[in-house]
């Protein structure tokens, strides 16, 4: 994954929901949800198992973002036989944490198709390989691929033109 333009952030590491990773006591689904829709990825060609099954929770405020062209997306993917299809896209990244790089993914389940547990506006999900020594709190930088993610400021969404 060669790039020679990322757009660079640092945030803050954020509990989530845990639902990702299957540590939640009040999640509605039998393992973590990445866990089971690894297998529908891999499928489809995005490959995660050099990553840990769960998400960074990375609060970029005052920043937020939009996903505009991600290298992955795979729309209405029917991954549990219980629950309605989701949207799910993908673009890569490089997460650093004190003197380590990895490289790792945006995992952006479209908010407009998940049935619950939906982000501040402020907060990228990661998946990567695991990173040692990381704890709630924790500073990191991310390295963006700006054809994919784009920040926005708070006068980028003033300005921005309505939706829908």
């Amino acid at each position: 994954m060669i790039q020679l333009n990322w757009t660079t952030v640092t945030g803050v590491v954020k509990p989530g929901y845990q639902v990702a990773s299957g540590q939640s006591k009040n999640s509605p689904y039998e393992k973590g949800t990445l866990e089971i829709q690894q297998p529908h990825f891999q499928q489809l060609g995005l490959d995660l198992s050099d990553c840990y099954l769960g998400t960074i929770n990375v609060s970029i405020a005052p920043y937020t973002f939009k996903v505009v062209e991600p290298k992955y997306t795979f729309p209405h993917l029917k991954w549990h036989a219980d629950y309605p299809a989701e949207t799910f896209s993908f673009s890569p990244c490089i997460v650093e944490h004190l003197d380590e790089s990895v490289q790792g993914f945006v995992y952006y389940p479209h908010p407009e198709t998940k049935i619950g547990h939906f982000q501040d506006p402020s907060v990228i999900e990661i998946i990567a390989p695991r990173l040692s020594d990381m704890e709630y709190g924790d500073r990191l930088t991310l390295k963006l691929n700006p054809q994919e993610i784009q920040l926005l400021s708070s006068d980028d969404r003033a300005n921005a033109p309505a939706q829908g």
